[in-house]
Formats: C-alpha cells, structure tokens, sequence
C-alpha cells in the first residue's frame, strides 16, 4: 500500500450549527462544501486548513456521547499545529473557552495544549517552531 497522506478526519456532532460554528469562527477552518443529507436527517461539512481538507464534520440524529476521555480505543484526539502557541491561548481566553495549562512535550521540547470541541472531542495544539526539525 502506498498512501500519500492524510485526506481528512471524520467528526461526528451533537448540534451541527454549534460545531459548524467551533470549527469554522474558533479554530479558523474554511467550509468547503455543504450538504443535507434529508435522508439520514444528516449535515455534512467538508473543512479545510488552508489548501488542505483536514475535517469532515457529520451531523447524525441522537449520536451516542463519547465513551470516556480520551483513553478509549479509537481516535484520541485532533491536533494542529501553531507558530505562536501563545497567540492561540490568547485567542481561547478571549472566546472564553477552557482550556489546559500549557505543557512541554518531553521528546521535542516544544509546547502544547488541550481543549474541547463543543462534544468534548480533544482538540491539541501544538507549537511548532521553524527551527524545529523534528515536526510531527
């Protein structure tokens, strides 16, 4: 098998306008497309990090909540990354929104942090500097 890339993450939300919101006013991601699926009584948003399709966001009727968070099987957590770690807490703290303490990563030395999206899905951002040479 020969892949290329990561295309894009599927989320599934409780309350898609919320979501749509989050994902699109809070972390900056540009809606693609749009669609309603009338007959799934579904949404689903392409979104976009730049050039590059990094979110498909889903809306389905009364999904179950996430089991636990976040060490169930599957998907742990999104993470992007952020020239300016600081600039990114500043703009949560104006929005409100709660996040962890800042912490180092002990492998890389650089600097990260948790938050929620609006279904308590993890979001990481983590700090990446151009000097870096080891950027995952």
């Amino acid at each position: 098998m020969k892949l290329s890339r990561l295309h894009h993450v599927a989320v599934i939300c409780s309350d898609y306008h919320r979501s749509l919101e989050f994902y699109t006013k809070t972390l900056g991601l540009r809606l693609m497309a749009e669609n309603y699926r009338s007959y799934r009584k579904s949404y689903k948003a392409d979104l976009a990090l730049g050039d590059n399709y990094v979110v498909e966001l889903f809306s389905f009727p009364s999904p179950p909540r996430r089991v636990t968070n976040p060490e169930a099987a599957g998907l742990r957590h999104l993470a992007f990354a952020t020239d300016d770690l600081d600039a990114a807490l500043a703009e949560l703290d104006k929005d409100g929104i709660t996040h962890e303490e800042v912490r180092t990563d002990e492998y890389t030395g650089m600097r990260f942090f948790f938050f929620h999206d609006p279904d308590g899905l993890p979001i990481e951002i983590y700090e990446i500097k151009a000097d870096n040479a080891f950027k995952h």
